[in-house]
């Protein structure tokens, strides 16, 4: 599963950013709005994690910008604004998904996974053994 983390948080970003690949996955992140649109708008990733409160592009803006664009990458909203207007707020503007700050990556993960498997019909293979 190829990722796009849109998070000006370097820590967050970062941490996100090692997990998914100590479990195989490749990963681009972002730290700006208008950077996280240009790279989300080449339609190269399976999902997108965007978070809200972005330097020069707030995350509503670039979901929006996407979608009107035709992207229909799956979207998994991560932000520490989790008010239910927020939440019902950013799935009514194209989320696929909204997960609130802070979060157990174990969560993240499951709802990746499940965004990936929706958008493609297929679960992400991340380990194979063989036998004799």
């Amino acid at each position: 599963m190829k990722v796009l983390v849109v998070e000006d948080d370097s820590q967050t970003a970062e941490y996100i950013r090692k997990g998914l690949l100590e479990l195989g996955h490749a990963v681009d992140v972002a730290s700006s709005g208008h950077e996280g649109l240009v790279q989300a708008s080449d339609r190269s990733h399976n999902v997108v994690i965007l978070d809200r409160m972005l330097p020069d592009l707030e995350g509503m803006n670039v979901l929006k910008s996407l979608r009107a664009l035709g992207v229909q990458t799956p979207v998994l909203m991560l932000t520490a604004m989790g008010s239910l207007e927020d939440r019902v707020l950013g799935l009514e503007s194209g989320a696929d998904d909204y997960l609130v700050k802070p979060f157990a990556f174990s969560e993240l993960y499951a709802r990746l996974i499940n965004l990936s498997r929706r958008a493609t019909g297929v679960v992400p293979v991340t380990e194979f053994r063989v036998g004799d």
